[in-house]
């Protein structure tokens, strides 16, 4: 297994939250469990520390970062910008038809589950969306900056949903972005995603105690 293999598997525990902030992570368990040896382990850590994920304490080792409410509330800020620029590229570049797998993937099945209280396919449908706004969008650099910060929000996301109202209004909210997407309307698919991002940061504030 190589450096980078594991750096996905470590940003893929430490954005679920299998590996929550504060966890130590130490080389010899994970350079045993990979089987590799400590200095791939290192390089893994380097990498986790420059995309902001991991902490590199001298003489302690490596810690998962833990985020504030601020902190959060800063990511959104550049969040809803860069959502808002996706869904507006992602209109612009796509071709006509191309948005028909999300009309259903966010049609009478899953009202019917979110009505049921099921955010977990609300959650796994909203990573649909974004992950075909940005294939449409076409754009490494927008693709880098979005993947960092999901992987800073990806739980606290999963968390905002099952507050009270939230679920119902961000399908709502997928829903109008959508139809914007099929009707190649980019102006319209950015303001309706951003409205969506501050709606979701103000869902968070409210509950702010709750969440954290």
């Amino acid at each position: 297994m190589n450096t980078t293999e594991i750096e996905a598997i470590l940003r893929e525990r430490i954005s679920s939250w299998q590996l929550q902030p504060g966890t130590k992570l130490r080389e010899l368990p994970l350079a045993t469990e990979f089987g590799v040896d400590r200095a791939k382990i290192r390089s893994a850590f380097i990498a986790l520390e420059r995309r902001g994920l991991i902490d590199r304490v001298p003489n302690q080792g490596a810690v998962v970062k833990t985020f504030t409410a601020s902190d959060y509330m800063q990511l959104y800020d550049v969040f809803e910008m860069l959502e808002g620029l996706c869904a507006r590229l992602a209109a612009q570049n796509a071709p006509a038809g191309a948005w028909t797998h999300l009309i259903d993937l966010f049609g009478d099945e899953l009202e019917a589950a979110v009505k049921n209280n099921d955010c977990e396919s609300l959650f796994n449908a909203i990573l649909e969306y974004r992950a075909s706004t940005i294939a449409a969008a076409n754009n490494p650099t927008l693709t880098g900056f979005l993947e960092s910060i999901y992987e800073k929000t990806q739980f606290i996301i999963k968390r905002t949903l099952i507050l009270p109202g939230r679920a119902a209004q961000s399908f709502q909210e997928h829903k109008e972005i959508i139809r914007a997407l099929a009707a190649r309307d980019p102006v319209r698919a950015e303001e309706l995603k951003r409205e969506n991002m501050k709606s979701a940061r103000l869902t968070l504030e409210k509950y702010i105690s709750f969440v954290f």
